[in-house]
């Protein structure tokens, strides 16, 4: 693809030119595709332990859309626990380098096109000039708690809501016609059943989505699960993603690399540094899982 994620390569060129704020962590020759890590196959992995997963914080990845910067966001596990640094690593030539990133700085999810930035009911569209200025997509948007927006590459939103305790947040969409967003509406019964429906994922081209949530018939808690367009271009039943990808912790905001090669999402995992409880490990598995998934015609 030509457009890459602008805002990432920005903040990172800042980040060079005000090293006496944010330097370069120190790691280790790191070479080739995926920060070097050797490809999960059909069974979820985690991702580049102790380079990406930590001991001391949650962590959550995404890919740029040319697939030479991942940026990992960070978060608490206690209250006691020092501040995380989210981190930017960065493909140049052929290695892979660590840059901090400013603390505040919110991560977009880009359109597929790399031309819009979302920020749950805001964004940013690519101009000549560089980013506009944030925009809302609307009142009807700003009234909806989002945690996660995705857009596929015809301009669909679907986006989540945080909900009540009670976890009844429902998954909604808005499909872009004659230039603006349509009112968000509620996404069928097969993708709006259970418990924590959140964190979506459209497909560009619009033939699945994904998203996590609990149901009777899952494996615990959070589970993921996918939806496949039908024919007629309705939604059909949701699937689990089975035993390769969802135990009895919980799993959540399953994403496809933007070459589509591979599945990524996060799963609450034992402290590895002894405490009790758990924290939220990135895995990743082929995305040849969502192939296998799809009914057969």
């Amino acid at each position: 693809m030509k457009h890459t994620n602008n805002l990432v390569v920005a903040l990172f060129s800042i980040l060079l030119m005000a090293n006496k704020s944010y330097s370069q962590d120190e790691l280790p020759v790191i070479k080739g595709p995926y920060l070097g890590q050797k490809p999960p196959g059909l069974v979820a992995k985690p991702f580049a332990p102790g380079i990406v997963n930590t001991e001391e914080w949650g962590d959550a990845g995404s890919f740029s859309l040319d697939m030479t910067e991942l940026y990992v966001g960070r978060w608490k596990h206690s209250r006691d626990a020092r501040e995380p640094e989210s981190v930017i690593f960065k493909k140049v030539g052929d290695q892979w380098h660590k840059t901090v990133m400013p603390t505040g700085v919110r991560k977009p999810f880009h359109s597929p096109d790399g031309k819009i930035l979302h920020y749950g009911a805001k964004y940013k569209v690519l101009q000549a000039d560089g980013w506009s200025e944030m925009k809302s997509l609307g009142p009807a948007f700003e009234a909806i708690q989002i945690m996660g927006l995705t857009a596929s590459g015809k301009g669909t939103l679907v986006m989540d809501e945080r909900g009540s305790p009670a976890g009844d947040g429902i998954l909604r969409y808005s499909k872009f016609i004659d230039g603006k967003w349509e009112v968000p509406k509620p996404l069928p019964q097969t993708i709006n059943t259970g418990k924590w429906k959140a964190h979506p994922y459209i497909a560009p081209d619009e033939s699945y989505i994904m998203w996590d949530g609990e149901r009777e018939s899952g494996f615990g808690s959070n589970d993921l699960y996918i939806s496949f367009r039908q024919k007629d271009g309705s939604w059909g039943e949701a699937i689990n993603l089975g035993d390769k990808v969802n135990t009895e912790a919980e799993e959540g905001g399953p994403q496809i690399t933007p070459d589509g090669k591979f599945l990524f999402f996060n799963r609450m995992v034992p402290h590895r540094n002894g405490r009790e409880g758990s924290q939220s490990d990135l895995y990743w598995i082929d995305a040849q899982i969502i192939k296998d998934l799809k009914p057969k015609k």
